[in-house]
């Protein structure tokens, strides 16, 4: 890594707590919460297991969140999981998942949270349009991919918050700040809407459809949960600017407990209304890709008692929930391919610094182009379904790295320690394990995408490699930059 010339502009110390704690939640709530439950119904077929898959990814993802707060607030420094798996099993496994972020992880995910602020957006002004469409067939499965008026709003909204993540850390923060309180209004308006004033609810939804009594199987189950998962995901990402929080070693554990532990009591608050006031043949038949033009399912749970009104005020609720998230992807995603161009690893143009602003400007735009064109790629169920598969491969490494740097770092002090280990995160571990496994048999073609493009990487990291050995970068650590990032309150 460029070992910090005095001379070149450095990342600032400019999130607080409560942007930080803003940052853990509206990075998480975004979308999925809104359209996931259908997919969840097709796959289970019965409320009971909806709901369970719900939670089990809910604990499944608060207990990584705990194992993190260990991992950011021994290791605060740009990066998050580059950083934890560069320390535990060296640059070439750290590399692979900076590598994979940037093609389809994280710039993935970017262009997936673009693609449903278009579908929520449709709702509110005509962009359906679709002027180019073409079908075809891969590993047996049918896919669509077409281009049209949400397409070119995806992109719009994408490049209008990386432009604003251009202003500075600082400004971002308060954004982040301001959304995440529009969004958990709005999913209180809703729970509190149907619970109070929905006109047919009844707990006799929740009676499971006739022969969908028992277990789905594990493959529905994992399918179900991968789902889930996906609405769940972004608890990791607060951990990408450790080196951007004041007392990383306080707020960064602190803003992921609370962070989490709201989100797993809004999503199934949120649930339990859906399924308390839609029949769940509804529920199954909501916007997926199985049903593109169906309304999402909290659109139809909103209906039940805004009437004609849901549809246009509950998709200002989703606009302003997902436009928050995507704020938040861009904020953090953009500080992994910094790092490691900073070690030597990436294109040298990443790691440049606004000396203005403060922030990596090159590396937001650059990522905002590429998420764009992933964008027209595929629809939003398939985007998510590239993107966490490859994800999880890289929560379960970087998890058990807790148990490697509880060993190489034993005498380093910790503010804050994983409760419950090492039962917890060997609990997350299994379930990390199983779920990419099951994948894997599930979903062919999205988990062979996922692999091929992390093998893709190594020919790179070879590249990079000898670059950084030749230029003379190869052997800095990202410490020696991280110290001198100045503290800014």
């Amino acid at each position: 890594m460029n070992k910090g010339n005095a001379s070149e502009p450095q990342l600032v110390r400019g999130l607080t707590l409560g942007h930080t704690v803003a940052l853990a939640i509206g990075a998480v709530i975004g979308n999925g919460i809104f359209l996931k439950s259908a997919v969840m119904a097709q796959s289970v077929g019965s409320p009971s297991w909806v709901l369970a898959a719900w939670v089990v990814a809910g604990v499944l993802s608060l207990a990584g969140a705990l194992t993190y707060g260990e991992l950011g607030a021994l290791l605060p420094r740009v990066g998050g999981e580059y950083v934890y798996l560069r320390e535990s099993y060296g640059e070439a496994l750290a590399f692979l998942y900076g590598w994979t972020g940037f093609v389809v992880t994280s710039t993935g995910s970017i262009a997936a949270i673009g693609a449903s602020f278009a579908t929520f957006s449709a709702s509110l002004v005509p962009i359906n349009q679709v002027w180019v469409h073409h079908t075809y067939r891969v590993f047996g499965q049918s896919h669509t991919w077409q281009f049209g008026g949400q397409q070119v709003v995806a992109i719009a909204a994408i490049l209008f918050f990386s432009g604003v993540n251009c202003i500075g850390v600082a400004f971002a923060g308060w954004l982040q700040s301001l959304m995440t309180i529009l969004k958990v209004m709005g999913i209180v308006l809703i729970v509190g809407g149907v619970f109070f004033f929905s006109r047919g609810a009844t707990f006799a939804h929740f009676d499971s459809p006739t022969g969908a009594h028992g277990w789905p199987g594990l493959a529905a189950f994992g399918t179900a949960m991968l789902a889930a998962l996906w609405a769940y995901n972004g608890w990791n990402q607060v951990a990408m600017v450790s080196s951007e929080v004041q007392r990383p070693e306080r707020n960064l554990p602190l803003a992921l407990v609370i962070g989490m532990v709201i989100v797993v009591f809004a999503y199934l608050l949120a649930n339990v209304s859906y399924l308390y006031t839609l029949p769940f043949g509804e529920i199954a038949s909501a916007n997926s890709t199985a049903y593109r033009q169906a309304l999402p399912v909290a659109t139809k749970a909103a209906q039940t008692f805004l009437g004609r009104y849901g549809i246009p005020l509950v998709s200002v609720i989703f606009v302003i929930s997902t436009l928050g998230t995507l704020n938040a992807c861009v904020l953090t995603f953009a500080r992994v391919p910094y790092a490691m161009a900073s070690d030597g690893l990436f294109f040298r143009c990443f790691r440049h610094v606004s000396s203005n602003t403060r922030v990596p400007v090159v590396a937001i735009i650059l990522q905002a182009v590429w998420s764009s064109i992933l964008a027209v790629s595929g629809t939003y169920d398939q985007l998510t379904d590239y993107a966490i598969f490859a994800m999880w491969i890289f929560y379960a490494l970087a998890t058990s790295s807790v148990f490697i740097l509880r060993k190489k770092m034993a005498d380093k002090p910790r503010s804050y320690r994983t409760p419950a280990y090492p039962f917890l995160p060997a609990a997350f571990l299994i379930m990390a394990v199983w779920l990419v496994w099951n994948t894997i048999h599930t979903r062919p073609l999205e988990s062979t995408c996922g692999l091929a493009v992390i093998a893709l990487g190594i020919p790179f990291y070879a590249y990079f490699r000898h670059k950084a050995r030749r230029d003379g970068t190869s052997d800095a650590k990202q410490h020696e930059v991280s110290s001198l990032l100045p503290m800014h309150y």
